[in-house]
C-alpha cells in the first residue's frame, strides 16, 4: 500500500469500516437525541452530542483550511466552545450526523484523489497527513468515549458481530 491508500484506509476504519475499534458510524447508529444528550449525573464528562460537535468542528475546519477559507483558528473559539449543543431536538441530532456524513466523506473523497506529492503539502499550520492522521486519532479517541456512554446507558449491545 502507498501512503494514500494507507490514509484513505485509515480514514474508513475511524468512520465506517470495522477494524480494531467499532468505527464512528457504528458507534452513532440508532442513537437518538436524547440519549446523544445524556450524561452520567454528577460526572465531568460530555454527551455524546457534544463529542459529535467537537468532532464536527474539526473536521470542519480542516476542509475549510484545506480549500483556503480559513487560514486561522476562529478568533475567540475555545476547544470547550467546540462542544457546545444548541439545541436538544431530535430534527437537529438528525441534521448533525447528515453534516458529519457529508464532512467525513468530503474529506475522505479529496483524500483519495491526492498524489503522493500534495499530502507533503502544507496547509496553514501543517503537512496535510499530519492533519489527516491527527484527525483518525481523534476519531478513535471519541468513539471510544462514545462507546462508553453507550455502555452506560445500556444501548451497547453485550457482545458485537463484525468482519
Amino acid at each position: 500500500m502507498n501512503r494514500i491508500e494507507l490514509l484513505v484506509q485509515g480514514w474508513e476504519f475511524c468512520y465506517d469500516k470495522e477494524d480494531w475499534y467499532p468505527p464512528l458510524q457504528d458507534a452513532l447508529k440508532g442513537v437518538s437525541a436524547s440519549q446523544a444528550a445524556w450524561k452520567p449525573e454528577g460526572s465531568a464528562v460530555n454527551s455524546i452530542w457534544e463529542n459529535v460537535n467537537h468532532l464536527l468542528f474539526y473536521k470542519e475546519r480542516l476542509l475549510a483550511r484545506w480549500t483556503g477559507e480559513e487560514t486561522a483558528y476562529p478568533e475567540g473559539v475555545t476547544n470547550d466552545d467546540t462542544f457546545a449543543v444548541p439545541s436538544a431536538e431530535e430534527a437537529d441530532w438528525q441534521e448533525t450526523l447528515a453534516r458529519l456524513e457529508r464532512v467525513h466523506r468530503g474529506i475522505g473523497e479529496k483524500l483519495a484523489a491526492l498524489s503522493e506529492e500534495e499530502l507533503d503539502e502544507a496547509i496553514p499550520g501543517r503537512k496535510l497527513e499530519g492533519w489527516a492522521h491527527s484527525l483518525i486519532r481523534h476519531d478513535a479517541y471519541h468513539t471510544g468515549q462514545i462507546v462508553m456512554l453507550c455502555k452506560l446507558q445500556g444501548t451497547w449491545p453485550a457482545r458485537r458481530a463484525f468482519e
